[in-house]
């Protein structure tokens, strides 16, 4: 592995013990080598600082904040910590197939005109079953525009492009765009794909390389209503063309 590696996958975690160590676990089993693993503790009070240190990896490096600080930022603080020029997000209990960045970073390397790329995943169930398998990108798979994403976004008036352990995208892109934005905390990751896009095109893979997992317990009703508000909110500015660059 060289110096500073290709890939850094980022695990910000909160009181993640149930399942941070089979998440590491499907980071460190994959088939790419050149890649770092950061993982961030947010000051559990659970033993997840002790799980993410038990790997005796290299390329695993943790990191604790002093003091728990809200979702959003611990995201920003995560990718923060990365090295390389290639990042992912992955939350604590979702899953990467053996072959995800392989599969991402070859075409992320050949052409740098492409800004973010994308692959369906698996819904899972708390011990790991599939519950509705190859979810996601429907009529984005390919190469495709800025124009065409933001299509397809309005159209489904929801986040066809995925949570962030299916997307792979550059640093310097989000340096650029202003990385995570506190204040879209319950779409964040539909959020940035569409500021990345203004970087370069979009590429959906039609493989199903990730894996999101279902929680047991439903969303709360206030968390319903911000994303259906913050949902709102961007489907109105790719309409309008405000903020994001497209008139869709």
């Amino acid at each position: 592995m060289s110096a500073l590696p290709q890939v850094s996958v980022c695990i910000p975690v909160y009181n993640g013990e149930q399942f941070l160590a089979e998440t590491i676990r499907s980071v460190l089993d994959q088939t790419y080598r050149d890649f770092e693993l950061v993982v961030l503790d947010n000051s559990s009070t659970d033993a997840t600082g002790r799980i993410a240190r038990s790997f005796g990896d290299p390329r695993v490096r943790v990191q604790t904040n002093e003091t728990t600080i809200a979702q959003p930022e611990n995201w920003r603080a995560a990718v923060g910590l990365c090295r390389a020029p290639l990042v992912k997000l992955l939350c604590a209990d979702d899953l990467l197939h053996p072959r995800c960045l392989e599969y991402q970073v070859g075409p992320m390397e050949a052409d740098p005109g492409i800004a973010v790329v994308a692959a369906r995943r698996h819904m899972v169930d708390e011990r790991s079953r599939v519950l509705a398998p190859r979810r996601g990108l429907a009529g984005l798979t390919g190469v495709r525009s800025s124009v065409e994403v933001a299509r397809r976004v309005v159209r489904s008036g929801a986040n066809p492009i995925g949570e962030p352990g299916g997307v792979l995208f550059r640093r310097e892109h989000y340096d650029a765009v202003g990385g995570w934005h506190p204040e879209r905390r319950h779409v964040m990751d539909l959020d940035l794909w569409m500021r990345l896009l203004q970087c370069g095109e979009f590429l959906g893979l039609p493989e199903t390389l990730a894996a999101f997992r279902v929680a047991q317990q439903s969303l709360s009703v206030d968390n319903e209503a911000g994303v259906y508000e913050h949902q709102k909110a961007i489907m109105a500015e790719l309409v309008n063309g405000s903020g994001l660059g497209y008139i869709v």
